[in-house]
């Protein structure tokens, strides 16, 4: 499919080859599904935790007698039905994360990609850089493409320090390389703008004939 190629003052400039099978393929929703449901799993912290009743710092003593108070038995007031005694099946420390198969995380990938491009949210720019390094000057390039400060992805080609150095401060914007993608953000992002060299490589990185390697 061919994808026209705006300027960074937001004029068109000329047309570029996309490749089909990662920007205009059947967009499979299950893949996406479970690739941000990933992500997501793979970012928790999981730190909770709480006491069970042999962790808790309380006295072992016995609170009253066996028999003889008309009250039910009590071994100590450790016991989780006891005010501040242990908790029962309370969270503990533990990884939330897991692998996902690279067959489907590419495939998510390319169906986000897809979507994007279905929807009208995929914009490919001319190659640029901010060789000042300051926000100023990259908020200018994006007023052209986004009017109302909504949810950006900008999708790199080769790693620009500059670049992201003058993204840090807008709180809108987020960086990616083309080899290090998103799913969550790819989703929820109102514009994706792909530069023209990152668009070259996300064909050849998720291409078919090139994929079956990777």
């Amino acid at each position: 499919m061919k994808a026209k190629v705006y300027s960074i003052d937001g004029k068109e400039l000329r047309t570029i080859e996309l490749d089909d099978t990662v920007f205009n393929r059947e967009v499979s929703n299950g893949t996406i599904y479970h690739a941000v449901n990933n992500e997501l799993a793979n970012r928790r912290v999981g730190t909770a935790s709480t006491k069970t009743r042999g962790e808790v710092n309380y006295s072992n003593a016995k609170p009253y007698k066996q028999k003889g108070t008309g009250n039910a038995r009590a071994g100590d007031k450790k016991s989780p039905i006891w005010t501040g005694g242990g908790t029962i099946f309370g969270p503990k420390p533990r990884d939330y994360s897991y692998r996902l198969p690279k067959k489907m995380k590419r495939l998510a990938m390319k169906s986000l990609l897809s979507l994007g491009v279905q929807d009208g949210r995929l914009v490919v720019v001319e190659d640029f850089t901010i060789e000042s390094g300051k926000t100023r000057d990259l908020s200018a390039i994006l007023k052209n493409f986004v009017t109302d400060e909504s949810r950006t992805i900008l999708i790199i080609g080769e790693d620009d320090e500059l670049l992201r150095r003058a993204a840090r401060n807008i709180p809108y914007l987020y960086v990616l390389s083309y080899n290090s993608l998103s799913a969550k953000e790819l989703l929820y992002g109102r514009k994706l703008l792909v530069l023209e060299g990152a668009a070259k490589n996300l064909n050849t990185f998720y291409g078919e004939a090139e994929g079956q390697s990777k």
